[in-house]
């Protein structure tokens, strides 16, 4: 099977999936991108030599030879590119098209009131309903916006970022942490410092955690346009002492903070598509606290069984949540362990490979092949308003 993966840029969240397949299929597979990285996430240590993958191409540098691939390839993954040209003759042509999608309305489902927004999502979209044209939802309130436009019905299934899977004992690495022992809790917030992030709320949690006179330490991993007025927070309000700023890290270096931690902020809003620093996390052991906004939360939270979760921009919430995972080592345990075997067990790059070689097989066969639960299942519309709600009511 010729399967070709076409997205604005490669990046560590896809290289592990990639990666996969290419073992699968060697020179049947292909990652196309279309262009190149931003500076500011070059910066942040996401940037690939683009002749250091095998199976990577580059539009802008051969584009005949990626043009062929899309319309050769048995199979075409398709997303993360605003510009549907790339897409658009195989699209017409009426071969296996599988397109995976973050959020249409970000920012509110009201816009998709915006006539000019209906006639594009209509084009890009809604006309293909009843082809061979499928969507991997790339967060959980994706299949809710793509409803709204009424595309792809019976087709969507769950998907995200699959970040580099590690395997560790696990009661060895919880045991290992901080506050396993006598020590201080260890919170970890990781990401820009930017509004939609709220790393605000990381120390609002500190300062609650002192005036409690409970034990912590928290570390800041990151940088961006808040950095300057959250250092003077922390040295106004005398944490100077109990907060770290690490500035920007590689990737590499923050998976090293996730495995210290024990406990995991995950503060960002309904702009956080996804978030595959939680799938870190939770990978690490960590126990989350988690905003019920974030795209990847409904499908990989469940409340109080592997992570707990805020309704979305509850402060008070939040803080509760801290305050008790700082007091409760066993249940920092029992969360952490369980985010461990969610990720060991369902989300992670070699199930997700797997899932999506046999969608793409069942295709050709025409079959849809999916799983029961994790990627390649079935995506539920979940409403932006009921993701709280909805970690509660659905266990594992």
């Amino acid at each position: 099977m010729k399967f070709t993966f076409v997205s604005n840029y490669i990046n560590h969240h896809q290289i592990p999936v990639s990666s996969i397949l290419y073992e699968k299929l060697g020179g049947d597979y292909h990652f196309i991108q279309t262009q190149r990285m931003e500076q500011e996430r070059q910066e942040m240590g996401w940037a690939v030599e683009e002749n250091s993958l095998p199976y990577l191409k580059c539009w802008y540098q051969e584009p005949e030879i990626c043009r062929a691939l899309v319309a050769d390839s048995d199979v075409v993954v398709f997303g993360g590119v605003d510009e549907e040209s790339y897409i658009a003759e195989r699209l017409q042509s009426g071969r296996p098209v599988i397109r995976y999608s973050e959020r249409l309305y970000r920012e509110g489902q009201w816009k998709a009131i915006s006539p000019r927004g209906l006639i594009k999502k209509y084009k890009d979209h809604t006309r293909y309903r009843g082809k061979d044209v499928y969507l991997l939802c790339s967060g959980a309130y994706v299949a809710s916006d793509f409803h709204i436009v009424r595309s792809y019905p019976d087709k969507m299934f769950q998907w995200g970022y699959f970040t580099e899977l590690k395997t560790y004992d696990i009661e060895t690495l919880l045991a290992e942490k901080p506050g396993a022992g006598d020590g201080p809790a260890e919170l970890l917030f990781a990401g820009r410092f930017l509004p939609l992030k709220h790393p605000e709320y990381a120390l609002l949690l500190a300062k609650e955690l002192k005036k409690e006179g409970l034990s912590f330490h928290l570390t800041m991993a990151g940088g961006g346009e808040m950095e300057k007025d959250l250092q003077r927070s922390a040295a106004e309000s005398g944490l100077e002492d109990s907060v770290t700023f690490t500035g920007y890290q590689s990737p590499e270096t923050v998976r090293g903070y996730m495995e210290r931690a024990d406990v995991f902020l995950m503060t960002s809003n309904y702009l956080e598509g996804w978030g595959a620093v939680l799938n870190e996390a939770m990978n690490s052991g960590c126990a989350v606290i988690a905003d019920s906004a974030v795209g990847a939360v409904p499908f990989l939270l469940r409340h109080e069984k592997n992570g707990m979760v805020y309704r979305d921009g509850d402060r008070e919430e939040f803080l509760k949540y801290g305050v008790q995972l700082v007091r409760e080592a066993h249940l920092r345990r029992h969360l952490g362990r369980n985010a461990y075997d969610t990720i060991v067990s369902l989300w992670n790059p070699a199930y997700a490979a797997e899932s999506l070689l046999a969608f793409a097989e069942g295709l050709l066969q025409g079959q849809i092949v999916v799983n029961q639960e994790g990627p390649l299942s079935r995506a539920p519309v979940i409403p932006p308003a009921e993701g709280y709600d909805y970690t509660r009511r659905c266990g594992r």
